[in-house]
């Protein structure tokens, strides 16, 4: 209701109440609240798999492409 254009009496006591109502409920939503710590903790877990399954992926185009340069002969072949 804040970014109406404008405002009747009854949208500014519509705003009113519901300003009240917030800070009234406010405190449930700061409980589940992160802190920086938390989030930063987060976001290095979320990233520590991520790094791991690229390290993984890059030995395996590692091991193919050594495997490719072998020699036929080595391979079993000609």
């Amino acid at each position: 209701m804040a970014q109406y254009r404008s405002h009747t009496p009854d949208t500014l006591s519509y705003t009113e109440s519901y300003l009240q109502t917030f800070h009234r409920t406010k405190d449930i939503v700061l409980e589940f609240r992160t802190s920086k710590p938390t989030r930063a903790q987060a976001n290095c877990q979320d990233w520590e798999p991520r790094e791991l399954k690229a390290d993984q992926r890059a030995k395996e185009v590692h091991h193919r492409t050594v495997a490719n340069r072998r020699p036929l002969a080595d391979r079993g072949g000609g």
